[in-house]
């Protein structure tokens, strides 16, 4: 009688390996773009927030800075002070124009909510932080593994591509699951366009070698984000984000009222 463990295995052939490693890939690089594109979201409105809330108390400082510049440099007279106040007076944003002070306000439809408050003296609503849900997160999965523009033969599919993956991205980013679902069904009953006829063999190098190349782009997209100002800030605190907001706000305030202290001495 054969014993099943000294039987000679038969060997996996070299196509179903190298279709079980494209999987694999596929599986992380789908993970790692999910991930990137959320922190990517993050990224943009905690910079966004920080804008609004902390903006007007760096403009303060600037002022202040300058302020306290310009008290030193009149009483001394000295020529490094004067330099010096001259440096932090140049340092002070100077009031916007109009073009920037409405700039990604003034669509086609005429002014957004935010840019009618403003001009209303109403509160402006603080935009809303969004973290994607897992469902979200699941339909963005598939419709990235299915209409990536990458994937097309052709450039008229790849076209096609480009523009439903910026609608699916819009609705990821704001974490719409109902126009998510909504794209999804479209995709579906969509025009599904006829492979390359490659071998199979053939086919799957090819994906591999996308694969690596779209891994490569997103790790350099990732290092861009990170390596940012506030992407840098968001990961000190990628769990309460909104925390440290309210943390760096009140250093500033501090910052601010030290400021006016020092500048009252001045000129008091």
């Amino acid at each position: 009688m054969t014993n099943p463990e000294t039987q000679e295995q038969t060997p996996e052939p070299a196509t179903d390996r190298l279709e079980r490693a494209v999987g694999a890939a596929e599986t992380a690089l789908i993970e790692f773009e999910i991930a990137v594109e959320t922190f990517r979201i993050e990224v943009e409105n905690f910079s966004r927030l920080h804008h609004q809330r902390l903006g007007p108390m760096y403009a303060r400082l600037d002022e202040l800075d300058a302020q306290i510049a310009e008290a030193v440099a009149a009483r001394s007279g000295d020529p490094e002070d004067l330099r010096r106040a001259s440096e932090a007076r140049g340092a002070v944003l100077p009031m916007p124009g109009v073009d920037e002070l409405f700039g990604g306000w003034i669509q086609s439809e005429g002014l957004s909510p935010e840019a009618q408050a403003m001009l209303t003296e109403q509160s402006v609503r603080p935009p809303e932080r969004v973290r994607p849900s897992e469902e979200a997160r699941r339909i963005f999965r598939e419709l990235v593994r299915k209409a990536h523009p990458d994937l097309a033969s052709d450039e008229a599919e790849r076209e096609r591509r480009d523009a439903f993956i910026v609608r699916v991205n819009r609705a990821y980013a704001d974490g719409d699951v109902a126009v998510l679902t909504e794209l999804a069904e479209e995709w579906a009953a969509g025009p599904q366009p006829q492979r390359a006829r490659l071998s199979r063999s053939e086919e799957l190098y090819a994906r591999l070698e996308w694969l690596a190349e779209r891994k490569e782009w997103l790790a350099q997209v990732a290092a861009e984000l990170e390596e940012s100002a506030i992407g840098a800030m968001l990961k000190m605190a990628p769990d309460d984000p909104d925390q440290l907001l309210n943390e760096i706000g009140e250093q500033l305030l501090a910052d601010v009222a030290q400021r006016e202290a020092r500048l009252a001495e001045l000129v008091g």
